[in-house]
Parts: C-alpha cells; structure tokens; sequence
C-alpha cells in the first residue's frame, strides 16, 4: 500500500515519530448562506457608502444607516422574517441630482366632538388626540410634532395653516411609493375622523432620480451573497443585475462561481405589473408584483419577500417556498388585491406573486422574470427561483467534495496498476464519487432518478490536455408540488 503522504519526506532520516493531520477524508458539505441588502442611507448615518458591511441588529443598522432610512428600515423589515441569518448591507447615498418626494394631510374645520385622528405613512400609524373646539391648525400642528417625534418614520413634518407637509428622508423616485392614509382600518377598526374635522390626503409625489447600483456592485467583488435583496425595479437596475448576475462573465459564470438570486418587488396596477414583467427576461433575478394599496413601500416588501424565500431555501433549497408568511406586511383592501386570473397572467410574464390567507400576506410563488429561450419561444426551464437556488447548491457540494478530497492528486488512465491509497485518480474514481455525491443528494431531496443519471454521467479524460478531466453531469433535480388537480366525477349511486 502507498501511503499518500504531503508533507512527510520519504528521504527523513532523523529518528523516530512523525505525524500530518489529513482531513480530505473527514470533510462534509456546510454552506454558509449570507443575505445582502442593497438601500439608501441618510447623512446621518456612520457607514461609509458602497462598502459591504456586516449587520446583525436593526439598532446597528439605524446608527451606520440613519435612523428613520430606506436601509435601516429594510434591515428590520428583514429582521422580522429571518431572526437568525447573516445579514450584509451595502448602503448607497442618495442621488445627487434626486429630489425628495413630499405629501400632505389637508386638515379644515373644526372639531365638534373629541376623538383621535389616525394618520398612516406606510404601515405606520400616527395618533394624535384631539378635543372638541380644536381647530384644524392645532390638529395640524399636534399631528406633525407626533410625526416627528417617531424618528423611525421615513419622513419628516411640518404644519402650517392646518396642512402637515410630508418629506420622504431619502432623495429619490421611491419616495413616490409611500402610501398615505387616514383611518386605514375604517370604522370596523375604531378609526374616523373627529366630527367637524376634514382631512384631504395628497399623494406623496415630487420624488426624482435613481441611484446609482454601478459602484456597489463593484464592491460585492468575489464574496458570496446567496439573497441579494434591492428596492430597484427600473430598467437601468434591473440590467445591471442582469450583467452583474449572467451565467457568462458574471456571478454565475464558470470561472466565478459566486451565485446568488437577486429580489426586488414593484407597486402597481395589474397592467402596469404586467408589462413592466414581460419586458424582462432574466432567470437570475425575481421581482414582486404587489398591488396599489399595500400600505408598505416597496423597500419593506422586497425585504420581507427576500426574507421568506431566504428562511425557506436556507433549510431546503428544492422546497417550494409558496405559503410562506410576509412577516410585518400588511394587506391591501380585499377591492384592491390581484384576483386569480390576473396572478396567473403576471406569472406568465416574469411577476413573483402573492396572496392573502387570513389576513395574511403569503408567498405564492417565487418565479424569475425568464420566460424566452435564446430564439424568443416560450421557456420554462428557469420559471422558479428554486431551480437556480437548486442548481446552486449542487454544484457547490460537487466542488466542495471534489476539491476536499482531491486537491492534489495525479491523474491516470482507468486500468494503470497503482499501490492503494495513492494520491491517483482515474476517471472511473472520480464516476463513483460523483455517484456517491448524487446518492447522498437524492437522500437529502436535492435530486432524484439516480439510476437514469448514472445512465447518463460520463466522466473521461480530454483528448487534447491529458491534466484535464471533463464530466457530463446530468442531475435530474427533484420537483416541487404545484398544482394538484381533481375531476370530482360524481354519482348519483353506484
């Protein structure tokens, strides 16, 4: 027997016990999944832009970020759905030549009975007291010091003859998705407007220009961010993730191997959902459609959609992540929500949808915005973001074996007479270790049909480099359950 030793030297004289420590055979697959959200910052906050930064806690997050920012508000948002994972954070200055978006609650009359005004930014509730004779500017000047006394709120208040002017805290076109309300919950819920008070809601609006992602891709470099999640759905960001991500010369290309799946959402009306999901078409990147009245901006609904799908794929990446719960995202009114027909429509055209069980947000399902093949014929062989997730930890537990227990070996024809235990390997080795790898992922419920893939593996030396050794690797992954159809074909009697 050979014993394939790499550091003890065969021509060692000096007298008597040597020992390496050899780990190839002891070693197991553990990939890390590590979460990176991509948002603005506030001047207050202590991180320097387009820099990766490690964060744990949403308080930390306020401090690097600023309190009350688009960034510090998708960490916690996050932090809601996935308590435990790694979370990264690459915080981005507003755009230079941005403008912020500003809103107002109207406010006129009188109050005649006491009562409590219920203003919304977002999903978050303002109450200010009011009593009877209050007229409409103390009301006004009440609600915009409760306003700014929530410095978590992405906006800042002032009060002037009765109106509550509202600035979104980040420049930018997002700031145009801030819902403002009074009385969200209506009557059933104990909110109205204090008799002899009248309160007009202007939409936010105003809000210009998009920052630019360039530079913080630039800072990602090689590191590994399974879940990348940004607020972005325009066509600039949307192709830079398209380059950023491409199977080419980009992250999931061969020679980089870094993968990951990109998540973002977009606020609209079915049409403009849809049209804006069939311009795309990138396997690589899942984009959420949610409807006009969700009160959550669109930062907070791609943190939570990120976060689901990054809870469910880190415990099992072949497992649909449909029913999963939007954790802190409130529902738009049942007259405003999607119904089924048009989900279906959006998922035949790129659009991730949701739904509403119980008054809960849910994952319906996650698909990518691809939808054409190379030739423009419909495609689904990348329609769900767990086939990319998938095909991702495959691969990675291919190259974590092979690269832990062959990292220094010689390679030899199958049939060349060699001592047990050499450091060789013959393609016929490498074919049973690869069986091996698939067995134990068909165990797991990463794959299936190991008889059909042995079928079709081939292993063998390149003709042209005798260092070289190329593999056909036919994984038939494991599906999900979809759909579940029935034809209740009744009787009258039997």
């Amino acid at each position: 027997m050979t014993v394939p030793f790499q550091n003890v030297p065969a021509n060692e004289r000096v007298p008597l016990f040597y020992a390496e420590v050899d780990n190839s055979q002891a070693g197991y697959f553990a990939q890390s999944v590590r979460t990176l959200l991509i948002g603005q910052k506030l001047a207050a906050g202590t991180a320097t832009a387009n820099v990766p930064q490690l964060v744990s806690r949403s308080d930390q997050a306020k401090t690097l970020f600023g309190v009350g920012s688009m960034l510090a508000r998708m960490h916690a948002k996050y932090r809601e759905g996935d308590a435990s994972g790694e979370v990264w954070c690459i915080a981005l200055d507003d755009p230079g030549a941005g403008a912020s978006a500003t809103g107002s609650f109207a406010l006129t009359g009188t109050a005649t009975a006491g009562g409590t005004l219920n203003a919304y930014i977002g999903a978050d509730r303002v109450q200010v007291g009011v009593a009877a004779s209050d007229t409409a500017a103390t009301v006004a000047t009440a609600l915009a010091a409760a306003i700014n006394a929530n410095t978590d709120l992405p906006v800042t208040a002032a009060a002037s003859t009765g109106t509550v002017t509202l600035t979104a805290r980040n420049k930018g076109a997002l700031g145009n998705d801030l819902l403002l309300q009074m009385n969200q919950k209506g009557a059933a819920g104990g909110e109205y407007t204090p008799a002899g008070i009248t309160a007009t809601v202007n939409a936010m609006s105003g809000g210009s220009a998009v920052p630019s992602l360039a530079a913080a891709v630039a800072a990602m470099g090689d590191d590994e961010y399974d879940f990348i999640i940004e607020p972005y759905a325009d066509t600039t960001t949307l192709d830079l993730m398209r380059t950023t991500m491409n199977d080419t010369t980009g992250r999931w290309a061969w020679n980089r191997q870094i993968y990951g799946h990109v998540y973002s959402a977009l606020r609209g009306t079915f049409s403009a959902v849809q049209a804006a999901g069939a311009a795309r078409n990138d396997q690589h990147v899942t984009v959420a459609g949610f409807e006009t009245l969700v009160p959550n901006p669109v930062w907070e609904y791609a943190a939570a959609y990120g976060a689901r799908n990054a809870v469910f794929i880190a415990a099992d990446p072949a497992r649909p992540t449909q029913t999963g719960e939007l954790t802190g995202i409130t529902a738009a009114p049942a007259s405003n929500r999607y119904i089924q027909t048009e989900r279906q429509t959006l998922l035949n055209s790129g659009i991730a949808t949701s739904y509403v069980s119980g008054g809960v947000v849910r994952v319906e399902r996650a698909i990518t915005t691809y939808q054409k093949n190379l030739w423009g014929q419909a495609d689904a062989s990348y329609l769900d973001s767990e086939t990319l997730h998938q095909l991702a930890a495959i691969i990675r537990r291919l190259r974590s074996r092979i690269t832990t227990k062959y990292p220094r070996h010689k390679l030899a024809n199958d049939g060349t007479r060699f001592g047990a235990g050499a450091a060789i390997v013959t393609p016929s080795v490498i074919r049973g270790e690869l069986a091996a790898e698939y067995a134990d992922m068909e165990d797991e419920g990463l794959v299936e049909n190991a008889k059909a893939f042995a079928d079709n593996l081939i292993v063998e030396r390149n003709a042209d480099n005798p260092n070289r050794l190329d593999v056909l690797f036919p994984p038939d992954l494991v599906n999900q359950l979809r759909i579940f159809a029935v034809l209740a074909q009744f009787r009258l009697q039997y």
